[in-house]
């Protein structure tokens, strides 16, 4: 049995590129905010020097995470379902 062909539009790929960009922009610059910010020496921007002297973000990095992961997993696994009964 052969699969039909399939065709990818324009639009198609115009999209698929544009959220692979803002997904690579995003994570690099969380990144750079979570871990190249503090190798730099202290400017007088409010932002960096937040950023900088954060002392609780890997406190609660992972508490949170697992959380995340298990909502992400149900939806994962919820998503499959509805696939394979559709």
């Amino acid at each position: 049995m052969k699969l039909p062909r399939t065709t990818t539009t324009t639009g198609e790929l115009f999209w698929g590129y544009f959220f692979v960009t803002i997904g690579s922009v995003s994570f690099f610059g969380f990144v750079f905010a979570i871990i190249a910010s503090t190798l730099f020496p202290l400017s007088q921007n409010p932002l960096n020097q937040g950023l900088k002297n954060d002392r609780y973000y890997y406190c609660f990095l992972v508490p949170l995470t697992i959380p995340v992961i298990t909502v992400a997993v149900y939806f994962h696994w919820l998503s499959m379902k509805l696939f394979k009964h559709a």
